[in-house]
Order: C-alpha cells, then sequence, then structure tokens
C-alpha cells in the first residue's frame, strides 16, 4: 500500500487524472489524500469533483480536507454571493463549469460533499491542513479553522509538531522550493505548486508527494487552453 498527497488542484481535471492514473497508477489499496482545493480559476471544477465521485465509488481509498475556495462556495450558498472574494471572471468560470448562473443552483451533492470534507487530519507521522497551523499557541493543533484554511505565515518547528510533519498547500511555490523542503529534511511541506497558474514560469505543475518513500512527482499542467491572469 502506498499513500500519496496532492493539493490544490483548482479545476485541472485532466492534469490531476493524468497524475493518479498514469503517474501514480493509483491502486484500490493505496491511499490518497487530497488537501482542498479542488474548484475555482481552472477550467473544470465540477470535473475534478466528479472524479473523485468516481474514484470513491469504484472503492478507492480518498481522504478530502477542505480548502478556503472549497469553502469559499459553502459561504456563497449559505451567506450570499457578495461575500466571495473571487473577481468576476472567475465566479463566472466556476458557475459555467457547474452550467448554472448562480451558487444557490449547484446541485446539492456537490455542496454537502464540501461541507463535510475536515479541516484537518491527523495520522501517526503526518498533520494534514490545506493552509498551515498557528505556531504562536502552544498546541498548534488547537489552530483556528479560519487559520486551517487561510494562513500563509508560519514557523513550523519539530517541538511543536513532535513526531509529525506537517503537510499543506495553498500558497504556490516553485518546485526548487518544494524540493529543497524535502532535502533539507523541514517539518512542513508545501505541495501547491501552481498547476492552475501555468502562464507563470515557476508554477504550473501539479504535485503529488509518497508519504512513506518521502518522494516527489511532478507534472506540468496537461490542461487545454484556459484564461488566467499570472500569480
Amino acid at each position: 500500500m502506498a499513500r500519496y498527497a496532492i493539493s490544490d488542484i483548482h479545476g485541472c481535471l485532466v492534469t490531476f487524472k493524468t497524475m493518479v492514473e498514469e503517474v501514480l497508477q493509483l491502486q484500490p489499496q493505496d491511499h490518497l489524500y487530497l488537501l482542498g482545493d479542488y474548484i475555482n480559476k481552472g477550467p473544470d471544477s465540477k470535473g475534478v469533483l466528479d472524479y473523485i465521485f468516481s474514484l470513491q465509488q469504484q472503492g478507492y481509498r480518498l481522504t478530502c480536507l477542505r480548502g478556503n475556495h472549497d469553502q469559499l462556495l459553502l459561504y456563497a450558498v449559505d451567506k450570499g454571493e457578495h461575500t466571495v472574494w473571487l473577481t468576476p471572471e472567475d465566479k463566472q468560470k466556476t458557475l459555467e463549469n457547474f452550467g448554472v448562473t448562480r451558487f444557490s443552483d449547484i446541485p446539492s451533492i456537490y455542496i454537502s460533499f464540501i461541507r463535510s470534507l475536515p479541516l484537518l487530519v491527523l495520522l501517526d507521522d503526518y498533520v494534514l491542513v490545506h493552509a498551515g497551523l498557528d505556531f504562536t499557541l502552544p498546541n498548534p493543533l488547537l489552530t483556528s479553522n479560519h487559520l486551517l484554511l487561510n494562513t500563509k505565515h508560519m514557523q513550523p518547528t519539530w517541538a511543536k509538531l513532535g513526531s509529525r510533519k506537517l503537510l499543506h498547500g495553498h500558497l504556490p511555490v516553485p518546485r526548487s522550493t518544494i524540493e529543497r523542503a524535502v532535502n533539507k529534511k523541514k517539518p512542513a511541506l508545501n505541495l501547491d505548486a501552481g498547476c492552475v497558474y501555468y502562464k507563470n514560469d515557476q508554477f504550473g505543475q501539479l504535485c503529488a508527494f509518497n508519504l512513506d518513500k518521502i518522494e516527489l512527482f511532478f507534472l506540468s499542467n496537461q490542461e487545454p487552453f484556459y484564461s488566467i491572469k499570472l500569480k
């Protein structure tokens, strides 16, 4: 059995599917951890969620966490679209993905799925979260939900993580930064290689991580053309 983690897919269905089926060659006995941000910005938000559902229905073992962009969908449904800070272009792209004109019209199966997702998962050897932990706290595991989804500033230490390594995404970083963190055995590993931002030279890759072999896999954005601003 292999354990893999991937973060920040952002609607890049073709790249995600290629990573799972051709690069990782995921097996039903393996365990795939997804660290959130399945939707927005990329070309096929709905397709990413549908593919996750398909893997689950086929018996693959997936543990999915919620990201801040997934949370935005809940805010739009629960509090109104005016609470969502996406650009008008990004809003429209996501709505078109789902074939609706209002976030409240997105089918309930997708809303219920996102609402069910945990914000933090503890394994014996890893802490999994979308954005990060608050290391100013005596116990970072008590981080607020807002920071679990949104923090961009951390000073992780082995002393506060104990025997666990922190895996997260949220903030796009170059491939070289991710590789350096692995090589230097840093206490936290950011797996967001900015797949959706294919126009940026330093981004545009989906990253997967083997939790047991401490091995990284990278795949360049495979999507058909779509519009997105430089990050």
